[in-house]
């Protein structure tokens, strides 16, 4: 088993655009020649597009691109530049009179760092498309991850840095990858050591208070945390799968969540993970699987250690220089 890019996976292209001074973003993955897909929603708080044709009842079969975006739901208008993008180009499923591209999004909350009146919108969504390429797949503060933050119990002033991450490998002729803009209520993880990487900081900005201890002293107050959620990602591979098996695929990839973010898939949260299958690699669904969760871990960990900070909000390399 070797380490990879997110991008050597065969039929897939990953573009970002941003706006540093507004913080937020999105990131584009691109599949010019489909890809056959699937979904879970697990956070409670999701804004996504074009996820119900994702059922394995419904008629269409493949997929051309995901858009994964900053701006909360106004964010899911970056779809609409990837549309435009892939129609120019001839992509997307035929209705004879044009071909219509199947373009999924999900959206994260970071309104409430930047400048909340900029959003990803279709320039934008155009914009990482025309950035899309299959030579590289940079991490960190950029794309979708541009205004992630991590940490937010007690709002931004004990928040820190979250990022975009990717991850990938190789076994064989197969290949399974993650990519995720990192953005939760929790704290994060590394489940190889139990080391606090990034999440709720004491009031000094010194050290970690742990997000579900301060849940569990507060387990009587309700309120409304939208300070900015939702983790959102993607995971494919080049095996050979049906839209059912991508479904079950996403949903084991979750596990990748669970097992560095503490705590996962809120109320406050939308976390959503899109699963896409681009290749003809005969594969076990389970192995699949997991090596989805290994990928989705690992994602998650470099995009906090990759973060840089922005706003002044810290970042890991803030915090373990």
């Amino acid at each position: 088993m070797k380490e990879i890019q997110f991008t050597d996976i065969g039929g897939i292209k990953v573009g970002n655009a941003q706006n540093f001074e507004a913080a937020t973003g999105c990131t584009v993955i691109v599949c010019e020649n489909g890809a056959t897909a699937g979904v879970d929603v697990r956070g409670g708080s999701p804004g996504t597009r074009e996820t119900d044709l994702l059922n394995p009842v419904n008629m269409i079969q493949q997929i051309h691109a995901v858009v994964l975006s900053g701006g909360s739901a106004f964010g899911l208008d970056a779809s609409s530049g990837a549309m435009k993008y892939l129609e120019e180009r001839n992509i997307g499923f035929d209705v004879q009179v044009t071909k219509v591209p199947i373009v999924c999004s999900a959206v994260l909350f970071d309104l409430a760092i930047g400048d909340y009146k900029v959003r990803p919108d279709l320039k934008m969504g155009y914009e990482a498309c025309m950035n899309a390429t299959d030579k590289e797949c940079p991490n960190g503060t950029i794309g979708a991850g541009t205004g992630a933050t991590v940490g937010k119990l007690f709002g931004l002033k004990t928040a820190m840095k979250g990022g975009l991450g990717s991850y990938a490998l190789q076994v064989g002729e197969l290949k399974v990858g993650a990519i995720v803009a990192v953005n939760c209520l929790g704290d994060v993880i590394d489940p190889a050591t139990g080391e606090v990487l990034a999440g709720l900081l004491s009031e000094d900005l010194k050290s970690f208070i742990g997000t579900e201890n301060m849940m569990i002293a507060n387990y009587d107050s309700k309120k409304n945390l939208f300070s900015g959620n939702t983790t959102i990602g993607v995971v494919a591979t080049n095996g050979k799968f049906s839209k059912s098996e991508m479904n079950k695929i996403a949903s084991m990839a979750h596990n990748g969540y669970a097992r560095t973010m503490r705590p996962a898939h809120t109320i406050f949260d939308g976390d959503t993970i899109f699963a896409l299958s681009t290749g003809d690699v005969q594969a076990d669904i389970s192995t699949v699987g997991f090596l989805a969760t290994k990928a989705m871990e690992q994602a998650v960990i470099n995009a906090i250690k990759s973060a840089s900070s922005i706003h002044g909000i810290k970042s890991y390399s803030d915090i373990f220089k």
